[in-house]
């Protein structure tokens, strides 16, 4: 046609196995891009290298390779999750050893995507269409949270973009859907869609619309055919619309200046809080049908007002039935104590939900388990000639166990001592 066909091309890293060998049939680790698209048992794997040009030795080697990496075949994954797992492999400089688990995980995250649009569009009525965001609209706590989150991920894929690294684009769609938006955004707009509060209701049915919409557009690339079927469910507007996700504008940052560092640090050290009461929750198995009290002291006024700012937050996220900021010299009876800071600490009321004796007892013999591996590990770890003979990556994975063990019987121990004092 008298032009070039493309003006720039990119050169991707050699694809190696997981292992980072380098794919040979006689290794039995090549994998062939349809077989990870479709799925393919570990018997139709063995049927391909009696096809191929290997003696029989070779096929046997091949065979037992096949089933050390494939016992149950290759899953069916499909070619969004393959794409864009081979994408997220993309850093500069380094060989992509292609791990199919990981590419099987990028199909539940479309799997997330796809519930996510299924659960968002409840919350669009019939006569619903979207109108353009302003500037000085009338947004909640995490309406501006969430608006920065995508100012965010816009803003890094069009930087990963314009340096050719896909990396950096693919970790900014799946932190934004997976952890911004499905983990913690459409949870707090609950509270808002049970209210009657028509006016909150539109600002936030259009917000989320803009998050879909624009979520989706800066995943195409790497998800074109998901995100297609998704974009044509949207309510759209004739000024949003297009005939293909293809065709409409990739979102620019120019047009989405609603970052704010300020909120974004807020919600970080609120999401910490909730954390905290969550995991101290599972520790002492408090029933999920219970809602405990929860208690908050501060010993600055920065803090105090962040926790006021989100008290309805924490206690939607944190399942509480109250939370309640009391002065920092107050005593608490039956409350589990949890540092957040030095400036913070959180009080979870829980006597009366729990069986102590018994929960006292389940710690002590998860604790007395630890100190044996423990022990076992330190024992490993102190023979002759340990740090000569042993594999760097062993040592390196001994020493991780041992800390987090230790972390971990330390943790118990705390544990145990508060609920030992709540029973006295």
């Amino acid at each position: 046609m008298g032009c070039l066909p493309f003006k720039t091309i990119f050169l991707h890293s050699i694809v190696r196995d997981a292992h980072g060998r380098k794919m040979s049939k006689s290794l039995g680790n090549v994998v062939d891009p349809i077989d990870v698209i479709r799925g393919i048992s570990l018997e139709d794997l063995n049927k391909q290298l009696i096809d191929s040009n290997l003696d029989t030795k070779e096929i046997e080697k091949a065979k037992a390779g096949q089933k050390q990496d494939y016992p149950n075949g290759i899953p069916e994954c499909g070619t969004d999750a393959l794409r864009f797992a081979l994408c997220s492999y993309m850093s500069q400089g380094h060989d992509i050893n292609l791990n199919i688990l990981r590419v099987q995980g990028y199909r539940f995250f479309c799997n997330k995507l796809w519930n996510a649009i299924k659960f968002a569009l409840m919350y669009f009525k019939k006569e619903f269409v979207p109108t353009p965001l302003l500037q000085n609209e009338n947004l909640n706590n995490m309406d501006t949270w969430i608006l920065s989150r995508l100012a965010l991920a816009v803003e890094t894929c069009n930087t990963s973009f314009e340096n050719y690294e896909l990396n950096g684009a693919t970790t900014a769609c799946y932190n934004f859907w997976l952890y911004d938006l499905c983990d913690v955004y459409l949870e707090s707009i609950k509270p808002v869609f049970s209210s009657n509060d028509e006016n909150k209701i539109q600002i936030v049915q259009n917000i989320l619309f803009c998050c879909l919409d624009t979520g989706l557009r800066i995943l195409s690339p790497f998800m074109p055919f998901i995100t297609e079927e998704l974009y044509q469910r949207l309510p759209h507007s004739e000024i949003t619309r297009y005939p293909s996700i293809s065709i409409a504008p990739y979102p620019e940052t120019i047009k989405y200046s609603w970052r704010d560092l300020k909120i974004e640090n807020e919600v970080e050290f609120i999401q910490k809080i909730v954390h905290s009461i969550r995991s101290a929750l599972s520790d002492y198995n408090v029933p999920k049908s219970s809602k405990t009290e929860t208690y908050i002291k501060c010993s600055n006024e920065s803090t105090l007002e962040i926790i006021t700012k989100f008290k309805l937050e924490i206690a939607t996220f944190a399942n509480c039935s109250k939370v309640e900021i009391v002065d920092s010299s107050s005593i608490l009876s039956g409350c589990a104590i949890l540092s957040i800071s030095d400036k913070c600490q959180v009080h979870l009321l829980l006597k009366g939900l729990i069986d102590i004796t018994k929960e006292v007892e389940k710690l002590k013999k998860k604790s007395d388990l630890l100190t044996l591996t423990v022990g076992k590990l330190q024992k490993a770890m102190n023979v002759v000639d340990y740090e000569m003979k042993v594999p760097e990556d062993v040592k390196n994975s001994n020493k991780e166990k041992l800390k987090q063990s230790q972390d971990e019987v330390e943790r118990l121990s705390e544990a145990i001592g508060v609920l030992q004092i709540m029973d006295a």
